[in-house]
């Protein structure tokens, strides 16, 4: 029995249909707010990238902005699944929207990587983790690397001041295991709000407790403020930041106060300074140099990195899933979560990734390199 013109007009317009089907990618992140100075340069990189073709599938980006908001990010997360229909989810930029979305995710079942830090985004005991995984290397594996430093400079206690949320929490509570191991003691605990103006009050407490060095653990430029009430209070100690102020814009707002400071932060941060044996060296240039031919000498950011090393991922894992499903999917999602589960030596622009089911963050010490501000500009410590 023949079919007719219109019935095969039909049929070959489905499979065309499928031939061509496109990949949409929803990204939610703070372009403003608190968070804007990490998540400008992520928004960059994004646009950066435009309409990428990968495994002969054209990806589209869906781009919302989530204001640095708890709330905002979960919306725009149920937006984006919901209305457009997407593939995956990268965002958000900071660890509480991060963890508020992991519930959204699982529900629907769309994989989704995370620009933010906090190792609990990535809790392997955690079931919604399942679908989540990030770029940005796990505070717990920063943490060692400022002990280490802490110890090997001579101090023996600490004072920490950081974030009143989540990303305080864990930086908080990871260099309580980090310390201990290192021997140094930790003389006071203070926390502050991201849009706070001053911390006054407790930048004197921790001045009272005498501690040989401090860390703050604030991201963005919200993390200047205790930084520079230190300096103007008069202490002498060393100051530690984290992995969370590796931009330009920390270093303009803190100005010459955050000299001698020190840090842990991805390679490309310094990639110019490694030895060409350095792992990461090759992959990060190849970031930087494109990032900044587009927005301008030394506009680079780690922050900027973790949005170029979700597409890095999903560049990878694409191919897969496409081997099991069409995009659009409910099976496409599924091999896509797969495909990424199973990354290996994938080479991005802050370190190497080895995904597995116990370890949807994937980094090791090749991730991290101590720097200090030395003038206004990020130096490799020796």
């Amino acid at each position: 029995m023949k079919k007719s013109g219109v019935a095969l007009g039909l049929a070959a317009l489905a499979v065309c249909g499928l031939a061509r089907a496109d990949i949409n990618v929803g990204v939610t992140l703070s372009a403003t707010g608190p968070a804007a100075s990490l998540g400008i340069p992520e928004k960059n990189t994004i646009d950066m990238l435009g309409s990428p073709t990968v495994g002969g599938q054209k990806i589209h980006f869906i781009v919302l902005d989530d204001k640095s908001d708890t709330t905002e990010a979960v919306k725009n997360t149920r937006k984006l699944i919901g209305e457009d229909k997407v593939d995956a989810i990268v965002g958000s930029t900071v660890t509480p929207n991060s963890l508020a979305m992991k519930d959204v995710v699982s529900e629907a079942e769309v994989p989704m990587i995370s620009m933010a830090a906090s190792a609990q985004i990535v809790n392997p005991a955690d079931p919604r983790t399942r679908w989540v995984f990030k770029t940005p290397q796990n505070d717990s594996l920063m943490a060692d690397a400022v002990a280490v430093h802490m110890r090997a400079s001579g101090a023996q206690t600490m004072g920490f001041i950081g974030f009143s949320d989540a990303y305080g929490d864990s930086w908080l509570a990871e260099m309580k295991r980090s310390t201990q191991t290192a021997g140094i003691k930790i003389v006071a605990e203070e926390k502050y709000n991201r849009n706070d103006p001053s911390v006054t009050g407790q930048v004197l407490k921790l001045l009272a407790a005498h501690p040989d060095a401090i860390l703050i653990a604030g991201s963005g430029t919200p993390a200047a403020t205790p930084h520079k009430e230190l300096i103007a209070r008069g202490y002498k100690g060393k100051i530690y930041q984290t992995h969370g102020v590796a931009n330009a814009d920390f270093l303009r707002v803190v100005g010459s106060d955050g000299n001698g400071a020190v840090l842990p932060a991805g390679p490309m941060l310094v990639y110019e300074q490694l030895p060409d044996s350095n792992a990461v060296k090759a992959s990060a240039a190849e970031y930087v140099k494109m990032y900044e031919a587009k927005y301008g000498p030394g506009s680079r950011t780690t922050f900027g990195g973790h949005a170029w090393d979700a597409y890095v991922l999903l560049q990878r894992a694409i191919p897969e899933a496409l081997k099991t499903a069409q995009p659009g999917t409910k099976a496409f999602r599924a091999a896509l979560r797969d495909a990424l589960e199973n990354a290996k030596n994938v080479a991005g622009s802050n370190g190497i990734f080895n995904m597995s089911a116990a370890d949807h963050n994937g980094m090791d010490n090749r991730a991290r390199v101590i720097v200090r501000i030395e003038n206004g500009k990020w130096v490799l410590s020796k």
